[in-house]
Order: structure tokens, then sequence, then C-alpha cells
């Protein structure tokens, strides 16, 4: 039986503007899901805020700042590896949207900010854009986290491939009204990459949007082999680094683009 691994997608309703209430219900959350030591957890786009543009009570100090030590604590205390997003604030004061990813031992694997701000909410007026993808490693697999609508810019997750990515990690706030969007195009990112897509959507209401939720996993095939429905809850699966190796050896579309990395 080829090995797996246990990933945990923390759909949550964020509870607007309030950070110290968000940590205590992501907190539990967890807990209630009994993560295994090793184990994957993703929270959503600035999970501990909501998607506001406020960003004066957003961002966070880039020393001590409160969601990256939960994010750290969480880590700890479940000996797990945590991936969260949290607002924080470019050296010339404009917010940053970052996903960070977080070892069991509490250190830093990556922070990846938002390529592709989502200007039609206004977060290109208050959001500074980020200029790279960035690729860690769990369990032996290659991980890219990318933020809501990257998921709509295949270039990025393709970017992130071509340095290794076996696993693609949108993390997001995307309204309900667009949710057959979200389903489509992580099945898309899923088969054009070869790879696993990852979606972790927060779900119920702000004062601007509603959410479905839909947090799913798509393996290379495209097929959703993991799917949190539209209530709060976490959904828990297993991931198998051998299904992407084998589908890309025994189906070389990617050797085919082109650009690829070579171990």
């Amino acid at each position: 039986m080829p090995a797996t691994h246990a990933v945990h997608l923390v759909q949550i309703d964020s509870v607007w503007e309030d950070r110290a209430a968000n940590h205590a219900k992501a907190w539990q959350l967890i807990a209630s899901a009994a993560p295994q030591p090793g184990s994957l957890i993703i929270l959503p786009e600035m999970f501990a805020t909501g998607f506001s543009m406020n960003v004066s009570l957003t961002a966070e100090a880039a020393e001590a700042a409160p969601t990256e030590q939960f994010l750290r604590e969480t880590a700890v205390r479940h000996e797990c590896t945590v991936i969260g997003g949290l607002v924080t604030r470019s050296s010339g004061g404009r917010g940053l949207n970052q996903a960070l990813a977080i070892a069991p031992d509490g250190g830093l694997l990556a922070r990846y900010t938002k390529n592709r701000p989502f200007s039609l909410g206004g977060e290109d007026q208050v959001h500074q854009a980020g200029t790279e993808v960035v690729v860690f490693e769990w369990q032996g697999l290659k991980i890219a986290p990318l933020i809501c609508y990257d998921l709509r810019f295949p270039e990025l997750a393709r970017q992130a491939v071509r340095t290794g990515a076996e696993v693609l990690v949108y993390i997001a706030a995307w309204p309900a009204r667009r949710f057959q969007h979200w389903i489509t195009l992580l099945q898309a990112r899923a088969i054009e990459n070869q790879a696993y897509a990852i979606g972790v959507n927060r779900c119920g209401t702000d004062p601007q949007f509603s959410y479905s939720g839909r947090s799913l996993i798509a393996d290379p095939h495209g097929i959703v082999i993991a799917d949190a429905g539209e209530q709060e809850h976490v959904v828990s699966t297993l991931l198998a680094p051998a299904v992407v190796r084998e589908w890309r050896a025994q189906f070389p579309a990617l050797r085919d683009a082109g650009g690829m990395t070579r171990d």
C-alpha cells in the first residue's frame, strides 16, 4: 500500500474583524479533528479577521504578530505543519495578504504574498501584490501555497510546478455566487499540472459577501476526493505522493510543456 499523509481542511465561518474570536474558534475546530502528529492543517485566507480591507485593523506587525503566533502554537501543540492566512505590512506601509506555512517545531517554512489582489473587491487599493511563488516540503511532498484570486491565473500554478510543486494549496475567501468557478478551476489546476489541488475556503457571511465553503481536494486527474460542503467544520483525507509521481511518469504532459525542473 502506498504511503499516505493526512490533511485537514479547516472550513471556518470567520467573525468579522474579531481576531481573538476567530483564533478561539479555529483552535476548537482543529482540536475537534484530533489531527495526528505529522499531519497538514490548512486554514483559509485572512481567517482571523475576514476579508476586510480595513488594513489599520487587519495588518499585524512583523514582530509578535498574533495570528502568526497562533499558527506557531497550533503547529507545536499538534506536532503538525500548519498553513494559514494573515495580513502584514510592506516596508511602504501597504498591506500584504499572506499565507504562512509553519513547521511542527514552530519554525517558518514559507511566507507567500498573494500575487493577484482582488481588484473587484478593492484589494489592489490596499494590499501590495507579491511577485514570487514559493515551495516548501511536507512529508516528502513539495507544496506551493497560493491565495484565492490567484486561482484564476494558471501561470502562477505552472510557475510553482516548474519549481517542483506537487501540491497546490489555495487558501480563500471565495464568494458563494461564483462557487462553480471555484470547483471547476481547482479541478483544472489539478489536471493541467498533474498535481493535487487543495482549496480551503471560509463559509458563512460578512458585511459584503456570502460564502458557500466547498473546501475540497482534487487529485491529479481532477477527481474530487474530499468536499467539506457548506457548513463550518474540518474535513480530513489522505494524500498519496505516488499518485502524483506515477501519473506524471505515465503521462508526460509536463515534460512536453517544457521548462520543468528536474531533480
